[in-house]
């Protein structure tokens, strides 16, 4: 399940493509008011008794360009964190540990999670379709997020494939319980 957390990088890709009157800026993303979520889903015959789980990352560093739109970030994957709400403490530290262990995202091995936009598709004036490469446990691979912007926020949803990037879903007793292969990303971005 904690595998989702590689994931979290994705948010980050619709990031900054506002109004008109922003074109042509340069602009960081707002590190202290920018949230990234990941979303990992139970599967299973047991699956009733195991719990979905909320990762939340944060962004390490970025920047996006308004007038040629682009966007690129950087999370580092060891600052991963699992924000359950209806576990223990105690099972709440044992999905972290076993989210940034060897078993999922070995954040140790492979500290960091990238994301370089390589085209922007404009839907309608406060729609896009960002494209680009995801780099999450030591593997590249193309993804595109819907992003939306609202008041200067932008929000956007993406899925992903967790053995797209190398990572096979947590299984438990033998895989009446497991974690799905597909993740959502949710992010709620902020530029300065």
């Amino acid at each position: 399940m904690n595998k989702l957390l590689a994931v979290l990088v994705l948010p980050i890709l619709g990031l900054g493509f506002g109004s008109a009157a922003d074109s042509g800026v340069l602009r960081t993303i707002d590190t202290e008011k920018s949230v990234m979520t990941v979303r990992v889903f139970k599967a299973g015959f047991f699956s009733g008794f195991a719990h979905d789980h909320e990762i939340r990352a944060p962004i390490e560093e970025g920047s996006f360009d308004q007038g040629n739109p682009s966007v690129q970030l950087k999370v580092d994957a060891r600052k991963l964190r699992v924000a359950d709400k209806d576990v223990s403490d105690k099972d709440r530290a044992e999905i972290q540990q076993t989210m940034l262990g060897p078993k999922v995202l070995d954040s140790e091995t492979f500290p960091e999670i990238r994301f370089r936009s390589t085209r922007v598709e404009r839907i309608t004036d406060r729609k896009w379709l960002v494209h680009g490469q995801l780099s999450v446990h030591g593997q590249t691979r193309p993804v595109s997020i819907d992003v939306m912007e609202q008041n200067g926020r932008y929000r956007g949803i993406a899925e992903l494939k967790q053995k797209e990037f190398g990572i096979n879903p947590i299984s438990l007793a033998g895989g009446t319980v497991k974690v799905k292969n597909e993740l959502r990303v949710e992010f709620d971005i902020v530029g300065r």
